[in-house]
C-alpha cells in the first residue's frame, strides 16, 4: 500500500512539472497554437520596439568573407549565383564579363563593378533591430550567410543602409 501511495504521489509531482498549467488563451488564442490572420492585422500585432544606430560600424559585422575557402568571398558568391549571363571566374575568382538584372532599380549591367550587393535587410537595418547584441560571430554569420538573409543586387554603389520597404 505504500509503494503504490508513493507511486501516485511521484506521479502527480512528475505530471505537475511536465504538463503546461491550463490558461485562458489570450487575444490571439492559445499559446504555441496557430494563428491565421490576413497580413494587415497580424503587422499590427506584432511587437515592436524603439530601434537605435547607436554604436553601429558597417566594421561591426565581418562581411564577405570566403566561407568555403573555394576562393570566392561572399560578394562574388553572390554575383555568380544571381547573373542571368556567368562572368568568367579567374585566378583568386577575379569576375570578367557577366550581365546581371537589378530588380531595385530595374537596370541592366554588364560590369561587376557597376553593382553593388547588400543584403535584404541592411546591416544598419539588423542593427538597428538588435544585432547589437549578438556576438562578432553572430553578426559575421549573418553579414555571410547566403541561405537565409538574402541579398539584393543594386546597379548604383551607394548607402544603401535603409531596407526594401
Amino acid at each position: 500500500m505504500r509503494l503504490v501511495a508513493t507511486l501516485a504521489a511521484a506521479t502527480a509531482a512528475l505530471a505537475a512539472l511536465t504538463l503546461p498549467a491550463h490558461a485562458d488563451p489570450g487575444p490571439l488564442g492559445e499559446a504555441g497554437g496557430t494563428l491565421a490572420l490576413p497580413l494587415k492585422d497580424a503587422v499590427k500585432v506584432l511587437p515592436a520596439a524603439d530601434e537605435t544606430r547607436a554604436g553601429y560600424t558597417r566594421t561591426s559585422f565581418r562581411h564577405w568573407t570566403d566561407a568555403d575557402n573555394d576562393g570566392c568571398n561572399t560578394r562574388k558568391e553572390v554575383l555568380l549565383a544571381e547573373a542571368f549571363l556567368a562572368p568568367e571566374q579567374g585566378a583568386r575568382c577575379a569576375l570578367t564579363g557577366g550581365e546581371w538584372y537589378s530588380p531595385s532599380d530595374d537596370v541592366y549591367v554588364d560590369a561587376v563593378g557597376g553593382l553593388d550587393v547588400d543584403h535584404m535587410v541592411p546591416l544598419a537595418e539588423a542593427w538597428d533591430s538588435g544585432a547589437g547584441a549578438w556576438s562578432a560571430q553572430e553578426r559575421e554569420a549573418y553579414a555571410n550567410d547566403l541561405a537565409r538573409t538574402g541579398h539584393r543586387l543594386l546597379g548604383w554603389r551607394g548607402c544603401s543602409c535603409i531596407g526594401p520597404a
